[in-house]
């Protein structure tokens, strides 16, 4: 990760319109098709969670408006993405946990699984301050249609949520808001990194 200067990158106007924007977060929302996940997670035995997540960073990955971040009053440029999720601790409280993503699913799973395990055990968080990290959360219990985020101008990494899926007749669908800092994605980017995701799900194969 390096410091870079926004002028020789494609992100020059966006950096200057919005690093001091009072509210610089756009979220979009997006019902998912999820039957295939929601499938494999029930067959195979994996957590959709965990599937999820992968997905998401899957579609992140091949984008590359998803390597740079606004980080206080610099753009950042990132080797390497990472996903966090919000974990349960023993003393009722939460954690989070930056996973590092890897194209190949088993060894995602196993550090998802390690170190989520490791924050649920310690209650400390795993941060990987080297990852342009994408967070989520999953209030998997409820049946919600959307959310939008806080904002207090020290998180402006992007940001999705989702609660418990929706089975239809012959789908099981997935409503989920997707925040992120209008610095690092403009309106077309953001939507089509959720088409990508969309793809993402339906094409995984375990």
């Amino acid at each position: 990760m390096k410091e870079i200067d926004p002028g020789q990158t494609g992100r020059a106007e966006a950096f200057a319109l919005w690093m001091n924007a009072p509210m610089p977060m756009v979220t979009l929302f997006k019902t998912l098709d999820v039957t295939n996940l929601a499938g494999l997670s029930r067959r195979r035995g994996r957590k959709f969670n965990m599937l999820m997540c992968w997905c998401i960073g899957a579609a992140a990955s091949g984008m590359e408006e998803f390597y740079l971040l606004p980080v206080g009053d610099r753009l950042i440029r990132y080797d390497r993405i990472a996903v966090n999720a919000v974990v349960s601790v023993r003393d009722g409280g939460i954690s989070t946990c930056d996973i590092p993503f890897s194209r190949e699913l088993g060894r995602f799973e196993r550090d998802y699984l390690s170190l989520t395990a490791q924050v649920r055990s310690t209650g400390q968080p795993h941060d990987l301050e080297d990852c342009m990290v994408i967070g989520t959360s999953a209030l998997s219990r409820y049946d919600i249609d959307g959310a939008v985020n806080i904002y207090a101008g020290v998180y402006n990494n992007p940001f999705l949520i989702w609660g418990r899926y929706r089975k239809r007749l012959l789908r099981t669908e997935l409503p989920v808001s997707f925040q992120f800092h209008h610095t690092q994605l403009d309106g077309i980017p953001a939507a089509r990194f959720l088409e990508r995701l969309q793809a993402e799900i339906r094409g995984l194969k375990l």
